[in-house]
């Protein structure tokens, strides 16, 4: 009876184990099952990391560990999932009663997880062989299902850094056009005039295609919305939010502006953000828990709008807060799970974009001293 209730239990993890891997690696959709392994096992780690970086003094520490939880969650789960196979291949060699000839271990649950584990990985060091015919049938099929596994992790990485390398080239392009962090008022600001204008239609264009990309890369491999970028101050998700606030801005009146294509670009950036916050169950925020836009921060914009040549009305402004709930409670939500920082609508005077700074000391105080101007742009 123990016997058969061990191989039960280890033909049923390997299926869980396979199937797991099937639904992450392979099948290119979205899964809508609640009841996984994989989610569960990102559920519980990534509470434990945020706790782990909580502990941390300043923000930029904490963005820095945010950093490496991706990467390392990855290992963790295909050694997870790795764990799990010979595990239940050993279960299956003991339920099975498997002879071995040669002992290494004193236990025979032993023998057969060691069995398990060098068959698994394709070792080969003959020093346990099974002798009966179902025990070799075993044998050979899990040096198969290992062989195909490591083939499968090997594929895997180089699509998902592909994806990753993708997602963060237009990120770091956004950087001079709409400031660090970027902001839906300073893409407005640096794109001022006839040139101005129609450069910003190919950027949202840009962003139409980079949304609908995300959408597709993000929701087949969800691990790649924990991967960090280059710099603390920059991100996915707020990079997508500016340019929705940018697109929310254009849709509300403004004159002069890409309105077709604010409309274009909009929808499949909510697309992508609405899709993302149900594959992490980040339901969104409700009204008023937190506002982006406090009413000086409005002021502030409409006034900035105004010299910029956009003026916006009361019925834009009316309409600018109908095109916001349409997006901010997904945005703030999963902004709140993966402790990313949203971008304001208009940043702080004083602040510099990526590509003036430098770690190094400035060797003459003239490239110290350098105010962003129009005139950069």
């Amino acid at each position: 009876m123990l016997n058969t209730l061990s191989a039960i239990a280890g033909i049923v993890l390997i299926a869980m184990v396979l199937w797991e891997t099937f639904e992450t690696i392979v099948l290119p959709r979205r899964v809508t099952r609640q009841l996984r392994l994989t989610r569960l096992f990102y559920r519980v780690t990534w509470q434990f990391w945020v706790s782990l970086a909580n502990l941390r003094s300043t923000n930029k520490k904490r963005d820095s560990l945010f950093s490496f939880y991706g990467p390392l969650s990855l290992l963790f789960l295909l050694a997870a999932w790795a764990v799990g196979l010979v595990l239940g291949f050993a279960l299956v060699h003991y339920g099975a009663n498997t002879q071995l000839s040669g002992t290494v271990l004193p236990s025979r649950f032993g023998n057969d997880l060691y069995m398990s584990g060098t068959t698994l990985f394709t070792l080969g060091l003959g020093d346990l062989t099974p002798t009966a015919p179902l025990a070799r049938f075993i044998t050979v099929l899990e040096a198969g299902i290992g062989f195909g596994f490591l083939a499968l992790v090997i594929g895997y990485l180089p699509v998902l850094y592909q994806s990753f390398s993708r997602r963060e080239v237009t990120i770091s392009l956004l950087d001079a056009r709409a400031g660090t962090p970027p902001t839906a008022y300073e893409l407005f600001r640096r794109h001022v005039g006839p040139e101005g204008v129609e450069e910003m239609a190919d950027i949202l264009r840009d962003w139409e295609h980079w949304a609908a990309d995300l959408m597709e890369s993000h929701l087949s491999y969800p691990v790649l919305a924990y991967y960090r970028s280059q710099h603390d101050n920059q991100s996915w998700l707020g990079s997508l939010t500016a340019v929705l606030d940018t697109c929310a801005l254009a849709r509300a009146g403004l004159q002069g502006v890409c309105e077709y294509q604010a409309r274009m670009t909009f929808a499949i950036a909510r697309h992508a953000l609405v899709d993302l916050s149900q594959i992490f169950s980040a339901r969104p925020a409700e009204q008023g828990l937190y506002d982006r836009m406090p009413p000086e921060a409005l002021a502030s914009l409409r006034q900035g709008l105004q010299e910029l040549g956009f003026p916006l009305s009361d019925a834009g402004v009316a309409k600018l807060e109908e095109i916001r709930r349409q997006y901010e409670p997904f945005a703030i939500s999963l902004a709140g799970y993966l402790r990313i920082d949203l971008p304001p609508w208009v940043r702080r005077e004083g602040l510099k974009d990526n590509w003036q700074t430098s770690s190094w000391k400035p060797r003459s105080t003239t490239c110290a001293t350098v105010k962003p101007t129009e005139e950069h742009f």
